[in-house]
């Protein structure tokens, strides 16, 4: 998208979201412009993955990065395309609480490390949210991921979160995430991250590939939702961020089958 195009699309951004009478005023809190539940991939320069002894059991520890911080990555909203930044400060709180994070491939399958039980670490740093797994040899599923390291064929990684706090810049060209929520989300492995986003708005087409295949109540509760959301929809464009993780609402749906 061109900078014109994204000049544009803030110029009608802020017609329509900055507060009247608020001329001057820089802009607070606001709802997240794609959802609050983000699904983001990068590209993980760091992914290694190493034979380790801790405790008398061997483990293959995975070391990368799930995030970057201060680097922009294009995103789009109703009115076209705006930078999204995440503040090297957003994970402080969130880390500080001990949150329940998995280590997946691909956000889906069974968890091959939690921070729960000591076999995820994650730490913050210049870079980013930095990853150290330790994944347990014999199972099937790890020797495969491992081989696909190996071969550079999965060489990304993203992480399921829940915006808390964010804010526009003074022209709503850019939204800048202060602060996200990583409890019951997970960081992955997965097979392409170098998009920079990978949201429900960004994944529309897969979504409504599997609809058919939502078991019943949960497609209820969804055509309930979305019928609720298009009534309400001046309403969901200013209200503060609210939802789950992408990983944990695609389990409540499993779970309801």
């Amino acid at each position: 998208m061109t900078n014109t195009a994204n000049r544009e699309a803030a110029i009608r951004r802020s017609a329509a979201l900055k507060p009247q009478g608020s001329a001057g005023q820089r802009p607070g809190p606001s709802a997240a412009p794609a959802g609050a539940a983000r699904s983001l991939g990068f590209e993980a320069k760091e992914l290694r993955a190493n034979r380790i002894e801790r405790d008398g059991k061997s483990f293959y520890q995975l070391d990368g990065y799930a995030s970057v911080v201060e680097t922009p990555y294009e995103m789009w909203d109703m009115f076209g395309g705006y930078n999204e930044v995440i503040d090297a400060r957003a994970f402080d709180t969130t880390l500080a609480s001990s949150p329940d994070v998995a280590f997946l491939v691909n956000h889906r399958g069974v968890t091959m490390a939690r921070t729960t039980n000591k076999t995820l670490e994650l730490s913050v740093d210049a870079l980013g949210l930095r990853s150290v797994a330790l994944l347990n040899p014999e199972r099937q599923d790890v020797k495969d991921l491992i081989l696909a390291i190996e071969d550079r064929n999965i060489d990304q990684m993203s992480f399921g979160f829940l915006i808390e706090d964010a804010e526009w810049n003074d022209d709503f060209s850019e939204f800048r995430i202060t602060q996200v929520d990583l409890h019951r989300g997970d960081v992955s492995a997965v097979n392409y991250g170098a998009n920079p986003h990978t949201s429900i708005a960004a994944r529309s087409r897969e979504i409504l590939s599997e609809l058919d295949g939502l078991p019943l109540g949960a497609a209820r509760a969804a055509v309930e939702r979305l019928n609720s959301r298009l009534n309400d929809s001046a309403v969901t464009t200013t209200s503060a961020p609210t939802g789950r993780s992408i990983s944990l609402v695609e389990t409540m749906l499993r779970l309801d089958d």
